[in-house]
């Protein structure tokens, strides 16, 4: 009878442990995310302010923490659907948080090659690496930056001091990948010429500052510890939702959320999701095994 219980009790045992490791970790194996965590979701994240001139179009959230001002934050108009400006609430806290990672978080990658300050107008495109440069880094004419169909390329550019695109600059994307991470990690200030068009994700240590009709398309504008100052421009965190009916013309970030890439380790679910998993599976194999134990007491 001992022998009969103990068979049953196994094979319970063995059935709900099965469900309860796909119930838990099946979820966080298809959770996986960007570095930028929750300020993925942003295309414009200030810390004291963000102050804006003339009719700016985002494609995305728009926040500021700690501070609460976004200055004529009524010629800002959001063409995503569902975005939202947040002014030093919980979800711009977060992304910030989340934005402060990431940044820390390229910084210690391992550097494939240094690049001279001075970009635009190469000889041939720049492949997926991590960059570092020696102190500022300067662009005019057209950057190419070639993911050579990798899905999984990732562009990593880390300037100590300060990042300046020339008026009419141009960042172009080719050949890339679903997964195509583009990230320019800027020690000081960043400054985006009249008419400039970049790509990628600016993570500024002080401040980012977009000229008139610069355009960020395929990317966002962070700005650590300073502002972000926008006048008559476009941004767009997810190219999916872009309208190039605007005279810049199509980009397209290849489906990888504004370059914004996942991360390589999935999330980890919540405390209160491992708790819940939990007591359900201990409920489930105590209740099924005293069902068992009853049957077999009835058989013998």
């Amino acid at each position: 009878m001992v022998r009969t219980w103990l068979s049953k009790y196994s094979e319970t045992l063995g059935r709900y442990t099965m469900v309860g490791c796909l119930a838990i970790f099946g979820c966080v194996a298809a959770s996986a995310s960007s570095i930028l965590g929750s300020a993925q979701n942003f295309a414009v994240l200030g810390h004291e302010t963000v102050t804006n001139t003339g009719p700016t179009s985002i494609y995305g959230n728009v926040g500021v923490s700690p501070g609460t001002s976004i200055t004529d934050a009524v010629e800002i108009t959001l063409k995503q659907p569902g975005s939202s400006i947040h002014l030093n609430d919980g979800v711009a806290q977060q992304a910030l948080i989340d934005e402060i990672a990431a940044y820390n978080s390229l910084s210690s990658l391992t550097s494939t090659g240094i690049l001279l300050d001075q970009l635009g107008g190469l000889s041939q495109p720049v492949y997926a690496g991590v960059y570092n440069f020696a102190s500022t880094a300067h662009l005019t004419g057209t950057l190419t930056l070639d993911a050579q169909n990798d899905p999984n390329a990732r562009f990593v550019f880390r300037i100590p001091d300060t990042l300046t695109l020339a008026s009419s600059a141009v960042v172009v994307v080719v050949n890339g990948g679903s997964n195509n991470s583009i990230f320019w990690q800027v020690g000081s200030s960043a400054t985006l010429g009249t008419s400039s068009v970049f790509a990628g994700n600016i993570l500024a240590l002080a401040s980012v500052t977009l000229n008139t009709n610069a355009s960020i398309l395929c990317g966002r504008a962070f700005a650590q510890t300073g502002a972000v100052t926008l006048d008559t421009n476009v941004i767009s965190a997810d190219c999916n939702s872009y309208s190039p009916n605007n005279g810049l013309g199509a980009r397209s970030d290849f489906g990888s959320l504004g370059f914004s890439g996942v991360a390589a380790v999935p999330n980890s679910p919540e405390p209160g999701t491992l708790w819940l998993f939990g007591g359900v599976f201990v409920l489930g194999v105590t209740f099924q095994s005293a069902q068992n134990f009853r049957k077999t007491r009835r058989a013998v």
